[in-house]
């Protein structure tokens, strides 16, 4: 149960990540985020507001599996597989998002002053989530992916445009951390 409950080495997740991109590759698959939202989309209806979204999402209905299962094995994991509901953050982190307003860094997954309820209903807290789900949606689009989807399928089959990718969504982190994050909080 110990190594179940432990963080699990490079070079035994490494490989499990490399066996389930084989299998996608060997079915015809693309491993991403984004292709399951499409679905999910199409599903509701939204071909009925843009032509993007008429698609036959039978043809991709194992992407549903693939999100169910992402739900339900974080579900599992942080319910029943982790020792403590905490994060293991650096002091230096903690006490840099603590200078920004953050009380309990480390203490949850998703910090209540942005998450929580009370927080999530005012006028700041609506807009920060609003303008960040856009601003992901528009950048998922135009980029023609996630980042799980560049980052794991589209460098693994050395895909140039995946790299360049890559390389912007760790120039825009850098850019939202360092310069953004502290300016919004």
């Amino acid at each position: 149960m110990d190594f179940i409950l432990a963080p699990w080495p490079w070079y035994f997740s490494g490989p499990l990540i490399a066996l389930i991109l084989f299998l996608f590759f060997y079915y015809g698959k693309n491993f991403g985020i984004s292709t399951n939202l499409e679905t999910m989309c199409t599903i509701a209806g939204a071909g009925k507001v843009s032509d993007y979204f008429k698609k036959d999402w039978k043809e991709r209905d194992w992407a549903l599996v693939m999100i169910i299962g992402l739900i339900v094995g974080g579900f599992v994991a942080s319910n029943f597989l982790s020792v403590s509901k905490t994060i293991n953050l650096s002091s230096n982190t903690i006490k840099d998002l603590t200078n920004l307003g953050f009380e309990n860094s480390g203490a949850t997954y998703m910090p209540n002053e942005l998450f929580g309820l009370e927080n999530i209903f005012t006028f700041k807290g609506f807009s920060i989530l609003l303008l960040a789900g856009i601003l992901i949606g528009f950048g998922t689009r135009y980029a023609g992916g996630c980042t799980s989807g560049h980052a794991i399928t589209g460098l693994s089959s050395l895909q140039v445009p995946s790299l360049i990718a890559v390389i912007g969504f760790f120039i825009g982190g850098l850019i939202m951390t360092w310069i953004l994050f502290p300016l919004i909080f």
